[in-house]
């Protein structure tokens, strides 16, 4: 029995796009990473620091420097999960923060509302 071209094409095709689907489906992370910020526990540990960090200070801080600089000296602020933590990060989570929170549009305002 004699296989044509295009049976032969087609086998090879076919044998190409498995291995093809296998390695992609290999590179694709298939669990959570552990200093993975992204979550929603994670933002969720953050905004806890924001706020401890407001009341700690009193509600003096005035700017997202200042603030971002106080977050990280805190003692719950861990440096090996939150690697990737910046002022944008922070500015963002604020953001949300005065989304769920209407009555709040500064960072005096949290302090006021804690």
């Amino acid at each position: 029995m004699e296989i044509d071209t295009s049976t032969w094409m087609m086998i090879f095709f076919i044998i190409a796009l498995v291995i093809s689907i296998w390695k992609i489906y290999a590179f694709l992370p298939n669990k959570q990473l552990a200093d993975d910020d992204t979550t929603d526990a994670a933002q969720e540990e953050l905004t806890s620091i924001i706020l401890k960090t407001i009341q700690k200070n009193n509600g003096q801080i005035t700017t997202l420097d200042n603030l971002y600089i106080n977050m990280i000296k805190d003692e719950d602020f861990n440096k090996e999960k939150f690697w990737r933590f910046n002022v944008n990060k922070l500015k963002k989570l604020l953001e949300l923060y005065y989304l769920q929170n209407p009555q709040c549009q500064t960072i005096e305002d949290i302090y006021k509302s804690l």
